[in-house]
């Protein structure tokens, strides 16, 4: 199974695990290689280029998917929109489409590069997680884990399985690694992976089906 990796750091804790988890040289070599923003990942499953990776919510229903991704309940610093004249983060499929639900025009910001403004140039920007949490009620979901095919969606069910985010320990030189490559502090990162939640319970299952929808109260 080859599988796709998307460099943000929100995922770290999913990567850590991974990195132990994965058994062959090849596949671990596939990993190291095969990353991307989560729209480039969007495309490489679509043409069959990886097996399996974390994708975008939106585009999701196209594949297998398991009970795990990348969720936050309220502001999650990472997805943010400078309100002005439009323009999409070519990186991002769902969080363009969040911010023309939620009826917001600006420039959208996601990932590392979002972070990094949050902590260093907070004005005039708006959180799309916080603003659909006050909408909604519910939590969001930015991604899922999924396969291209049914046979490689139980392998994912056996990841789902033992993945327990509490139980990884990222050691302090890697996040400070992490955290010096965006431009924020080891501190300031670890406070925002306290905010990122990567299990898909009733709660985010029902605001994923309400994102999907696109029908917001």
């Amino acid at each position: 199974m080859i599988f796709g990796k998307i460099e943000y750091l929100n995922l770290l804790p999913f990567h850590t695990f991974m990195k132990r988890y994965l058994r062959g040289s090849a596949e671990k070599k596939a990993w190291t290689k095969c990353g991307g923003v989560p729209a480039t990942l969007n495309r490489r499953m679509r043409l069959g280029r990886i097996d399996a990776a974390v994708v975008s919510s939106i585009v999701s229903p196209a594949f297998h998917c398991v009970d795990l991704g990348i969720t936050a309940d309220g502001a999650v610093w990472s997805v943010l929109l400078r309100p002005g004249v439009a323009r999409k983060d070519t990186a991002s499929d769902t969080s363009n489409r969040l911010a023309e639900i939620l009826g917001l025009k600006g420039e959208v910001i996601i990932g590392d590069r979002a972070l990094e403004r949050y902590f260093h140039e907070p004005e005039n920007l708006l959180d799309l997680g916080a603003l659909w949490k006050e909408r909604t009620g519910l939590p969001f979901v930015y991604a899922r884990l999924c396969a291209r095919n049914a046979k490689e969606w139980h392998r994912l069910k056996n990841i789902e399985k033992v993945f327990n985010p509490r139980a990884v320990k990222i050691p302090w030189r890697i996040l400070s690694q992490e955290a010096a490559r965006i431009g924020i502090t080891p501190r300031q990162a670890q406070a925002y992976l306290q905010r990122i939640g990567y299990r898909l319970r009733w709660r985010e299952k029902r605001a994923l089906k309400k994102f999907l929808s696109q029908k917001i109260d």
